[in-house]
C-alpha cells in the first residue's frame, strides 16, 4: 500500500498542490515564530552576558523592612557608601570596585518631542565612573568626551541616532521631576540589552548620578571584578560576609545576566502571539482544503479504490492509504514550511524593530523544538483532517468498479438528518450562550470563556449545517448570476450540483469572513463608544498629564499654564486611591469654583459644588456598589493615609472616565496623596474651544517641555484610548488575508476538479455552440457564486457573534452600542467576491483550451 500510495501522490500532485501551500503557511508561521524567539533569546543572552563582562560581583541594597524608618523615607541615605567602596576594595580577590548612581530618564529628541516615552522602563540613567585609565569600561566613547560636571551628558550611539542629537547639543530631560537643561559632550556604546532593545541611555558625572538616582556620597550599586584565579561565587562568598546584614546582597555578574535577559526577553516576548495566531488561522482554514481535497481525491478514485478491494485489499488498507497519502503530503508541506519559515524568522526582527524597538541581532537558531512543531504540526493537521475522507474510501464496495462514470456522492437521508440535527443542535446551543451573555454586568474571566465557547459553537454550527444552507443560499444569489443568461443558469446549477462540496470549498472563506466581520464590528462599535464617551466626560479641550503615577506637575508650571495666551480655564487635578470596604477606587481632587467647565458631570443627585474637606461625590457604580446616595457616610482612606475616616456624600454621578470613581476636593485629596501636594492632571479650557498645533506648542513650553508630562487634546485621548484598535486592525487583516490566500488555493483546486470531472459535459457544450468565452464566464460564475455563499454564511455569524460578545463591553464603556462598519463590510464582501473570480482564471482557461472531440472522446 506504501508504493500504492506514493505512485497516487505522484499521480495527482498537481491537485495536491494547494494542499501543500495550505498547510505550508501555516507550518511556516509556527516554525518561522519558534526559530525568531529562540534566535532573539539566544541574542539577548550574549547581549546580556557581553554587558556583564568583567563584573564578577554587584552588590545592591535590600530593601528595607515595612515600617522600618527607611521605608518611611526618614532614614539616611543608604548603606553603599564611599565606605562600603573602600572595604570591598580590600576583600581578598577582588581586582577593581566600580561603584555605580543608576536610575531612569526621559529625553526630548532635537524637535522637543518626548523620545521613547512609552518605553520607561528601558530610558535608563547612570554614571559614568572612569577607571584608572580615565575611562568607564562599561560604555566606551565613540565622540567628545565623558561627563565632568552637572552641566555634562554622554548618550549612546542609539538614543543619539533616534533624537538626532550631535556633540555640543542641548537636552532637555527629566527624571522624577522638573525638567533639566544639560549639555550633550560625548557620545557613547552600550550592550545593554534594555538599550539595545529600544531603551535610551543618559551618563551623568558621578557627583551629579548621585544626586539625582542616591543622595551625595551613596551608590545604587557596586560593580566588583575577581583576581584571576578567583571564581565568582567564591567571591561573592567573601563579599556578603563584609555587607551590613539585611542591608545589602550580593549578586554574581552570571546571574545578573541571566536575569536580565529574561526581563528583556519577557517584555519582548509579545512579538510571538500575532504570527502564531495567523499560524493557528492558516492551519484551521487550511484544514478544511485538505478535506475536501482528498474527499474529491476519493470520489475521482472510486473505480481505482473499488478495483483494489475486489483484487484482495480490505477496508484498514484502502484508509491506510489514503492515511499515507495525507502522510506524505504532511511531510513535503512541513519541509517546505520550514524552509519558508527561516526566511520569516529571519525577516521578523526587521519588521517587528519599528519606533526604535530594535531587538538584538544573532544568527538563526534552530533548535529541536522548531523541527518537530514543524513536523507535528504539518504532518498532524494533514493527516487528522484526512481522516474522515480515508473512512469514506474503506466504505467504497468492489461492485464500484463495474461503472463506467464515477457518481458524485450522495448522502442518504438518515445523514441529512442527522447532519441537520447536529447543526441545529449546535446553532441553538452557540445562539444561547451568545443571547445569555446580553444580559451579563461586565466582562469577567468566566464571560469571557463563556463567549468564546458560544463563538466556537456556533462557527461549527454554521460548518455543519453548510452543506444544507447551500441550496437556497444559491438559488438566492443565482438570481444576480441568472442574468447573464442561460451561461449564468448553468454555473448556478453546477455550485448546487455537490452541496457538500461547495459547502466545503466555501468554508474557508466563511470563516476568514465571519472572523475579519466580528472584529470590524467589536472594533468600530468600542472606538465609536470610546469617542462618544470622551465626549460626554470632558469638556477641556486639553489634558496636561504625567506619564507615570510616579510624577507630579508642578504647581509653577500650572500656573504658566494658566497664563498661557489663548487658555480659558485650567483647573488642576489631584488623583490618587481611594480605599473602602475592601475594594481599592480612583478618586480625583478637583477645584469645585472650575471643575464644571472642564468636565461634563451629569449628576443623579447632588452636585460638585458641595465638595470640601469630608466631603466627597461618588459615580453611579460606586454608589450602586456601596448602596449610598447623597447624604449617605461613606468610610474611607485616600492615598497614604491608611487610617479610614468618614466623608459625606454630597453627590452622584453618572459615570465619567475622566471623574474616575469619585471626586474630592483638591487640596485634601493632594494632602493624604502618595505624593503629598502635587497634581497630576491639568484640565485646560481654551477660547472658543480652539484646538491648533500652535496652542499646544505654548502649552508644552509651559510646562517647561517637560518629557515626563504629555499634552493631549480630545482626539488624541480617544486615539490613545483605542490604542489596542490597533492591534485589534493587524490581526484583522491579517485574518482576512490568510483566508483569502487559502480561500483562492481552495477554489482552484475544487474547481480545476471539476473541470477534469467535466470534461465530457463542457465538450458537449462546445458541441452546441457555446464560444470559449462562454466557457470560461461560466467557471468564473460559478467560483463567485461559490465565494458569494461562504461570504453571506461568514458575514452573518460574524454579525451575530459581535452583536452578542460586545453586550460585555457594556460594563466598561456605558456608552457601548452596536455600529456596522458598512465601508469594511463592503470591502470585505467585494474582495472575497473578487477572489473567487480571481482564483477561477486556470481553472477557466483549462476548461475553454478543451477541444469539443477529445472532450467527447474523453473517458
Amino acid at each position: 500500500m506504501f508504493r500504492t500510495a506514493l505512485r497516487s501522490v505522484r499521480a495527482h500532485k498537481a491537485r495536491l498542490l494547494m494542499t501543500v501551500l495550505a498547510v505550508m503557511l501555516g507550518v511556516a508561521f509556527v516554525s518561522g515564530t519558534l526559530v525568531f524567539a529562540d534566535s532573539t533569546a539566544a541574542a539577548h543572552r550574549a547581549a546580556a552576558s557581553k554587558s556583564f563582562a568583567g563584573i564578577a560581583v554587584t552588590v545592591t541594597e535590600k530593601p528595607p523592612p515595612p515600617g522600618s524608618p527607611a521605608d518611611e523615607g526618614t532614614g539616611a541615605g543608604g548603606v553603599l557608601d564611599d565606605a562600603l567602596v573602600r572595604r570591598l576594595a580590600d576583600v581578598p580577590g577582588v581586582s577593581a570596585v566600580r561603584p555605580s548612581a543608576d536610575g531612569s530618564a526621559t529625553l526630548n529628541a532635537a524637535d522637543g518631542t518626548p523620545l521613547r516615552a512609552d518605553r520607561a522602563w528601558s530610558n535608563l540613567a547612570a554614571a559614568y565612573v572612569p577607571g584608572e585609565d580615565g575611562e568607564d569600561s562599561r560604555y566606551p566613547l565613540l565622540e567628545g568626551r565623558a561627563p565632568a560636571d552637572g552641566g555634562d551628558i554622554a548618550v549612546d550611539s542609539g538614543t543619539a541616532a533616534a533624537g538626532r542629537f550631535r556633540v555640543g547639543d542641548t537636552i532637555t530631560l527629566a527624571t522624577d521631576g522638573p525638567v533639566m537643561t544639560k549639555r550633550l559632550v560625548g557620545i557613547v556604546t552600550t550592550e545593554d540589552t534594555r538599550v539595545t532593545a529600544g531603551g535610551t541611555l543618559a551618563l551623568f558625572d558621578r557627583a551629579t548620578a548621585q544626586r539625582l538616582f542616591a543622595s551625595p556620597g551613596h551608590y545604587t550599586g557596586i560593580d566588583l571584578s575577581a583576581a584571576p584565579g578567583t571564581a565568582p561565587s567564591e567571591l561573592a562568598r567573601r563579599v556578603t560576609e563584609v555587607l551590613p546584614p539585611d542591608r545589602a546582597e550580593a549578586t554574581t555578574g552570571a546571574a545578573q545576566a541571566a536575569q536580565q535577559a529574561i526581563l528583556v526577553d519577557t517584555l519582548t516576548r509579545g512579538y510571538e502571539k500575532l504570527p502564531l495566531v495567523f499560524a493557528g488561522v492558516a492551519l484551521f482554514i487550511g484544514s478544511f482544503l485538505i478535506v475536501n481535497t482528498f474527499t474529491m481525491l476519493v470520489a475521482r478514485r472510486t473505480r481505482e479504490i473499488a478495483l483494489l478491494r475486489a483484487i484482495g485489499a480490505s477496508r484498514r488498507q484502502v484508509s491506510r492509504g489514503v492515511l499515507l497519502e495525507a502522510l506524505l503530503v504532511g511531510l513535503a508541506a512541513s519541509a517546505a514550511g520550514l524552509l519558508l519559515g527561516l526566511g520569516i524568522a529571519a525577516v521578523l526582527p526587521d519588521v517587528l524593530s519599528t519606533g526604535g524597538n530594535a531587538l538584538p541581532r544573532g544568527p538563526l537558531v534552530v533548535g529541536p523544538r522548531s523541527v518537530a512543531a514543524a513536523l507535528g504540526v504539518g504532518v498532524g493537521v494533514t493527516v487528522l483532517a484526512a481522516w474522515l475522507p480515508s473512512r469514506r474510501a474503506a466504505g467504497v464496495a468492489p461492485v464500484e468498479a463495474m461503472r463506467t462514470a464515477a457518481q458524485p456522492p450522495s448522502a442518504t437521508r438518515s445523514r441529512l438528518r442527522l447532519r441537520a440535527a447536529t447543526g441545529l443542535a449546535l446553532l441553538v446551543l452557540g445562539a444561547g450562550l451568545l443571547v445569555s451573555l446580553t444580559r451579563a454586568e461586565d466582562a469577567s474571566e468566566e464571560n469571557l470563556r463563556t463567549a468564546m465557547f458560544g463563538c466556537a459553537l456556533l462557527l461549527a454550527a454554521l460548518i455543519v449545517l453548510a452543506p444544507l444552507l447551500a441550496a437556497p443560499v444559491i438559488r438566492l444569489t443565482g438570481r444576480l448570476t441568472a442574468r447573464f443568461g442561460v451561461i449564468g443558469r448553468l454555473a448556478r446549477e453546477n455550485a448546487l450540483r455537490d452541496p457538500r462540496r461547495t459547502a466545503a470549498t466555501a468554508a474557508t472563506l466563511m470563516i476568514s469572513t465571519a472572523l475579519v466581520t466580528g472584529l470590524a464590528v467589536i472594533g468600530n462599535s468600542t472606538g465609536q463608544a470610546l469617542d462618544r464617551q470622551a465626549a460626554a466626560g470632558l469638556g477641556a479641550d486639553y489634558v496636561i498629564g504625567a506619564r507615570s503615577t510616579t510624577t507630579g506637575i508642578d504647581p509653577a508650571a500650572v500656573r504658566r499654564v494658566a497664563d498661557t495666551a489663548g487658555v480659558r480655564t485650567a483647573s488642576a487635578v489631584a488623583d490618587s486611591t481611594l480605599f473602602t470596604g475592601g475594594a481599592v477606587r480612583e478618586i480625583s481632587g478637583v477645584d469645585p469654583g472650575t471643575v464644571n467647565a472642564v468636565m461634563k458631570l451629569d449628576f443623579v443627585s447632588g452636585s460638585a459644588e458641595g465638595l470640601g474637606p469630608g466631603r466627597i461625590a461618588v459615580s453611579r457604580t460606586l454608589a450602586r456598589e456601596g448602596g449610598l446616595s447623597t447624604g449617605s457616610r461613606l468610610d474611607a482612606a485616600i492615598g497614604r493615609n491608611r487610617e479610614p475616616k468618614p466623608y459625606t456624600v454630597v453627590g452622584v454621578y453618572q459615570d465619567n472616565p475622566i471623574a474616575r470613581d469619585a471626586l474630592g476636593a483638591r487640596t485634601e485629596v493632594a494632602e493624604d496623596a502618595f505624593l503629598p501636594g502635587s497634581v497630576q492632571r491639568v484640565l485646560v479650557r481654551t477660547d472658543d474651544g480652539a484646538v491648533s498645533k500652535t496652542i499646544e506648542r505654548r502649552l508644552r513650553t509651559a510646562v517647561g517641555g517637560n518629557p515626563l508630562l504629555q499634552v493631549r487634546d480630545r482626539e488624541q485621548l480617544v486615539t490613545e484610548a483605542a490604542g489596542t484598535m490597533g492591534d485589534l486592525l493587524k490581526v484583522m487583516y491579517g485574518m482576512l488575508a490568510i483566508g483569502v490566500v487559502i480561500g483562492a488555493l481552495g477554489i482552484v483546486n475544487t474547481l480545476a476538479m471539476s473541470v477534469a470531472e467535466r470534461t465530457r459535459e463542457i465538450g458537449a457544450l462546445r458541441a452546441l455552440g457555446m464560444d470559449r468565452a462562454g466557457v470560461r464566464r461560466m467557471i468564473r460564475l460559478e467560483a463567485v457564486s461559490v465565494a458569494a455563499f461562504g461570504t453571506l454564511l461568514g458575514m452573518a455569524g460574524g454579525i451575530f457573534g459581535a452583536w452578542a460578545v460586545g453586550s460585555l463591553a457594556n460594563g466598561a464603556l456605558e456608552q457601548y452600542s452596536l455600529a456596522l462598519p458598512w465601508g469594511t463590510l463592503l470591502l470585505t464582501a467585494l474582495l472575497s467576491l473578487a477572489v473567487g473570480a480571481a482564483a477561477a482564471t486556470v481553472p477557466a482557461r483549462r476548461a475553454a483550451a478543451l477541444s469539443p472531440l477529445e472532450a467527447l472522446a474523453g473517458p
